[in-house]
């Protein structure tokens, strides 16, 4: 299992990239090919899919949209690809808020995705993204934060929002709990 690999962008199809890392060309699917240019050494979150007729690689600029590719692909119904199309419409954080908000309008107008499928997204994901997707990578502390906040009965969109603020820094449990809540009162 692979968690980037770090290369030269050397080819841009309608689909994916291929990087070249000593020698070795990666065919890697990616959401938004154009977000890549040729000649760029960068490092790609990697996915890799086994399955009985293909090993597939999927790529992600960063970790937040790798995160919640992973979610996706979670959701009864949806696919790598159908994942990579959702994140191709817009940012991490919109999908997330969509996704929070229970926007089924916006996950509909999304190829791929209809009615059933958008409820199941919301369904299996809503509440679960804010401190699991955004902020995979952060401590423990922040974590029981979040999750403090939630008890304490605020929206995942109010956490989200003064939890990302609040994400860079290396507190306790009971301070990031403090200035959370000194920025939802204002």
């Amino acid at each position: 299992m692979y968690s980037y690999i770090q290369g030269i962008v050397v080819a841009i199809g309608q689909d994916h990239i291929v990087l070249d890392h000593s020698g070795i060309g990666y065919h890697i699917f990616v959401s938004n090919p154009y977000n890549f240019k040729i000649d760029e050494t960068l490092m790609v979150y990697i996915y890799q899919q086994v399955r009985e007729d293909a090993l597939t690689l999927f790529g992600f600029k960063t970790k937040e949209e790798k995160a919640l590719f992973l979610k996706l692909i979670m959701v009864k119904g949806i696919g790598a690809k159908t994942a990579l199309g959702i994140l191709a419409t817009n940012d991490v954080d919109h999908i997330i808020s969509a996704i929070e908000q229970g926007n089924i309008t916006f996950l509909k107008k999304i190829p791929g995705i209809g009615p059933k499928a958008a409820s199941q997204i919301i369904l299996d994901l809503k509440g679960k993204l804010v401190a699991q997707v955004m902020y995979d990578t952060v401590d423990v502390h922040y974590e029981e934060a979040v999750e403090v906040l939630k008890a304490l009965g605020y929206k995942a969109s109010e956490i989200q929002r003064v939890m990302k603020s609040l994400a860079n820094q290396s507190l306790d449990t009971n301070s990031y709990v403090k200035k959370a809540l000194g920025l939802l009162v204002k």
